[in-house]
């Protein structure tokens, strides 16, 4: 199995040079304390847990898997440890209030830390990546005495959350949910429902789990206006704000699935378990989505983790593996045949997956630096351009970064021809684990649906305008620039077509509603190419500017203006294919009939 390594350097690049996060850290008055010295720091020793602590157990993860008993859920071997390492080096307090026992430190650095869980072993990373999406939605909307009571176990790590919406017969239509939850008299509710495939829903790895609820009063209206949320524990607490009483909640079975075995996927029962109320009645859906765009964004960093993974191991066995001769005569003249590094083939697909993993990495953090400026900063009108940008580009980072970086780990298995499909080289599990992040938190579809009608539709463009806003200015600053050129004129020319593209589908919709659904998923994947055309430019423009400056690593930034060269290149003509099929209409989808579906079955 290949030796995972933090990309730090790269980190460093992105934060440092591309985005300036020290001056972004000191323009909001809650994150001065993150100075460069800090952060280089947390994310030294995040590397170093991330390398020798928790890489090691992700092929004993995938190949024990977690058991069930009546008892509990025990998860494999080295799991529990390594989650009370965790706890012990204060990790899951690093971007929480200090008021109920965090760091402080602001959420674009937790999230860099949740990247490099996530590529040491992303079945692992899932128990904790779940309780900071609890710990969001008890600062937003839990109340003082229920902040005071989980908050602070929840930041310290003793305790786990999980998040329950789903049942058996409603997935993404949460308005079908079945659940109810039953008023007592001391202000507590009876919670009674099945809730199925929620992730680290049981395990034996803290002391309690704090389920985060929907579910339904008795006089509730029907549809997603009558959804309620509430906060479920394993354990109740106790009157010394331990652990007391166990709730009548327990998980039936965990899901035998495709990939992320290290992590339970449970069937949790409810019955009449002790819930209390988060945020007002029927508003449910409008606090858990605090969760879910957590956790959205969380399954777009799963994005680029597969797609770093797939170059790292495609990387090294790339340079390592020996077959035929180069095309223009051997490279190894010494060895009997050369490494499949020199052949074509075998760089277009390394290629692509350090395109991706790069270009996503550029992304996320910008896209986590708008969490930052909502979270932190002072003006009101800040927080209210940088929430417009998150909700804009929050569907596109989930959706194209999980896509290409199934894409990434696929081509990482392909580097390794037959090998890839053995298990003990590790790159067939990347690609079983990454499949599930184009489905939870909103499948592809879903997640392109909100962004075409609801984000850019139903708000007459003027969330992408945000965007190619800021596109046209790069544009506009860098145009006559001949050290990249070669970027900025296509960068330019893509920019105007897509306001004219969304007005021509906008337009379309008009006289047809299923015209949206028909050129949504096409117009996030070209979406999600200019976007990372965008950073890959800029990502140009810094390395060019650093080599024309001098500096000592020649090679590093060389790379970066090659593999920005390539994806314009190589990648970025993707785009002419998904506008012929989103301008195509619906016709070709709708015309067909149930019946003529059927014939030759």
């Amino acid at each position: 199995m290949p030796d995972y390594k933090a990309p730090l350097r790269d980190i460093q690049f992105v934060r440092n040079e591309l985005l300036d996060y020290a001056t972004h850290y000191q323009s909001l008055p809650a994150c001065t304390e993150a100075t460069p010295d800090v952060v280089e720091a947390i994310l030294e020793e995040g590397a170093k847990f991330c390398e020798q602590v928790i890489a090691p157990l992700n092929r004993i993860g995938d190949s024990q898997g977690c058991t069930w008993s009546e008892s509990g859920v025990k998860t494999p071997d080295g799991f529990k440890e390594a989650y009370a390492q965790y706890v012990e080096g204060g990790w899951p307090s690093l971007a929480h209030d200090v008021e109920h026992g965090g760091q402080g430190l602001p959420e674009s650095l937790g999230l860099v830390l949740s990247e490099l869980m996530g590529q040491a072993n992303w079945s692992w990373g899932m128990y904790p990546g779940l309780s900071h999406g609890a710990m969001n939605t008890l600062s937003a909307h839990g109340t003082d005495e229920q902040k005071h009571t989980y908050l602070t176990k929840l930041v310290s790590g003793e305790w786990t959350g999980t998040m329950c919406l789903t049942e058996s017969h409603c997935g993404t239509d949460l308005g079908l949910l079945r659940t109810r939850a039953e008023p007592q008299a001391d202000g507590s509710y009876r919670v009674t429902g099945t809730k199925i495939f929620i992730s680290a829903g049981e395990h034996d790895m803290a002391d309690n789990i704090v389920h985060i609820v929907l579910a339904r009063l008795p006089d509730a209206p029907a549809g997603t206006k009558g959804i309620s949320l509430f906060i479920v524990p394993k354990f109740l607490p106790g009157t010394d704000g331990g652990v007391g009483e166990r709730n009548a909640v327990s998980c039936g079975s965990i899901e035998h699935k495709m990939g992320i075995h290290g992590n339970a996927t449970c069937v949790m029962n409810f019955d009449a378990a002790t819930g209390f109320l988060i945020g007002p009645p029927n508003k449910g859906l409008n606090c858990m989505f605090t969760f879910m765009n957590t956790a959205r964004l969380g399954t777009a960093i799963q994005g680029l983790a597969h797609a770093e993974v797939g170059f790292q191991g495609g990387l090294q066995y790339a340079r390592e593996r020996l077959q035929m001769r180069s095309l223009s005569g051997p490279k190894a003249p010494s060895q009997p045949a050369d490494p499949i590094i020199v052949h074509p083939d075998v760089r277009r697909m390394l290629l692509t997956a350090k395109a991706f993993a790069e270009g996503c990495r550029a992304m996320v953090y910008f896209t986590a630096k708008q969490v930052d400026i909502v979270k932190y900063s002072p003006s009101e009108e800040q927080r209210e351009r940088a929430d417009a940008m998150l909700a804009f580009l929050t569907p596109i980072a989930k959706a194209f970064m999980t896509e290409v970086g199934f894409e990434s780990a696929n081509l990482g298995l392909q580097i390794y021809g037959g090998h890839g499909y053995i298990a003990e080289w590790g790159m067939e599990q990347n690609v079983r684990d990454s499949r599930i992040s184009m489905l939870y938190e909103g499948t592809t579809g879903v997640q392109a649906l909100d962004l075409l009608g609801r984000k850019v539709l139903q708000t007459q463009g003027e969330a992408l305008k945000g965007f190619t806003r800021i596109v046209h200015k790069f544009c506009q600053a860098n145009e006559g620039n001949p050290q990249i050129g070669e970027f900025v004129t296509p960068l330019a020319k893509l920019n105007r077509e897509w306001g004219e593209l969304t007005m021509k589908i906008g337009m379309a919709a008009m006289k047809n509603p299923e015209e949206v659904g028909a050129a949504s998923v096409d117009y996030l994947m070209y979406s999600g190419y200019v976007c990372l055309a965008y950073f890959w430019a800029d990502m140009a423009r810094v390395a060019a500017e650093k080599l024309a400056a001098g500096t000592t690593e020649t090679a590093f930034y060389t790379a970066k203006l090659r593999t920005a060269r390539f994806y314009f290149q190589r990648i970025l003509p993707r785009t002419r294919a998904h506008v012929e099929a989103m301008l195509s209409g619906a016709d070709n989808l709708m015309a067909m009939s149930e019946e003529e579906f059927l014939p030759g079955l």
